[in-house]
């Protein structure tokens, strides 16, 4: 215990950790601050977080990781343990935001179609990445963004995979390539559906159904259902598909174990069970049962997106630009196909069963 503890006191307490650690805070507070504005909201804190977070790599390795070898390696161990951790905390506390006894009684209908919604998008996406020849790893993150909530549902996908120490880099390029394709993508169809939708002849709660069940990120499902006037179904049928992160998380940790990781020389198999995932779901019982914690689950949320914002911000400052640009366009292509598709199975569930 002794050993541990020295051993994370000596991670933690550097002047990298402390800068890093400012500077991702004031990333998160001013992307929290600029997604009230009506053209950012769509994207949300913590894409404006990731790409604050973008920007400052430049002047962060120009002034002060260019110093030295130490220096660069400190800030790269600084950031890649902010994303780590405080991914798994936000992910947590944004359990909060779920009210069980909601999704139980008025979205009981929404469950089951979220359910489908999401494994068939995370199927389908995943194989025609594949079959485009997208990288595993990005791939399954590709498809549970579009599947599930967006950057949450990638960060949250991501904290499940386990891969060696060496391919770590690799893996945090992914989640910023994920999280990019998602919010573009998500942006574009959350304005198609708000134009489109008056056109189809679907009823207010057929078009919100719609959205919450397609559209990608939270605040998208959010601004199309405002925009149909049916914000309340949508963003019930939204959190019905957020729920299913925590399924999606263990299915896919155990999957990823059996199929991408190398056997242990002892020939056991430990599985990388998502932890993390137990909390989110202990989360959603307090806030829903515990009374004077529903009272402040507003503030909780809020503090969780700031959390997570610090982390989307420190995955920025570590993001091999080359490397997206390299590996992300056909991912996008299979997220862009499987979009269209998921919008007009939604819009078919919402006509059939609503």
């Amino acid at each position: 215990m002794k050993e541990f503890c020295e051993k994370w006191w000596k991670r933690i307490a550097t002047r990298e950790m402390v800068f890093i650690g400012i500077v991702t805070l004031v990333a998160s507070l001013v992307a929290s601050w600029l997604k009230r504005f009506p053209g950012l909201s769509l994207f949300g804190a913590l894409i404006i977080a990731l790409l604050i977070g973008m920007i400052a790599q430049f002047p962060i390795r120009r002034w002060y990781a260019g110093r030295s070898v130490a220096h660069k390696a400190g800030v790269k161990d600084a950031a890649g343990l902010i994303s780590n951790k405080l991914l798994r905390l936000g992910i947590i506390l944004l359990g909060f935001k779920l009210n069980l006894t909601v999704l139980f009684t008025q979205g009981i209908k929404c469950l089951p179609i979220a359910a489908v919604v999401v494994a068939l998008t995370i199927v389908v996406c995943y194989n025609i990445a594949r079959r485009m020849g997208v990288d595993p790893q990005l791939a399954i993150l590709v498809a549970g963004g579009t599947g599930i909530c967006g950057a949450a549902a990638v960060m949250g996908l991501s904290g499940s995979i386990k891969v060696p120490p060496e391919q770590e880099d690799d893996k945090a390029n992914n989640e910023v390539m994920a999280v990019a394709i998602i919010a573009i993508m998500g942006t574009i169809f959350a304005l198609l559906e708000i134009a489109l939708g008056p056109l189809t002849g679907l009823t207010k709660t057929q078009l919100g159904i719609t959205a919450g069940a397609s559209l990608h990120e939270i605040a998208h499902a959010v601004a199309a259902g405002d925009a149909f006037g049916a914000v309340d179904i949508a963003t019930i049928m939204k959190l019905s598909r957020v729920l299913m992160l925590v399924f999606a998380a263990i299915i896919i940790a155990v999957w990823w174990d059996r199929n991408h990781s190398e056997m242990p020389s002892d020939g056991e198999r430990k599985v990388s069970f998502p932890w993390f995932m137990l909390g989110f779901i202990g989360a959603s019982v307090i806030g829903t049962f515990v009374p004077f914690i529903a009272t402040i689950t507003p503030q909780l949320v809020d503090f969780a997106y700031i959390v997570l914002g610090m982390a989307m911000a420190a995955l920025g400052i570590n993001v091999n630009f080359k490397a997206i640009a390299k590996k992300g366009r056909k991912a996008f292509l299979a997220s862009f196909i499987t979009s269209v598709l998921l919008m007009c199975f939604a819009a078919g569930v919402a006509f059939v069963f609503f």
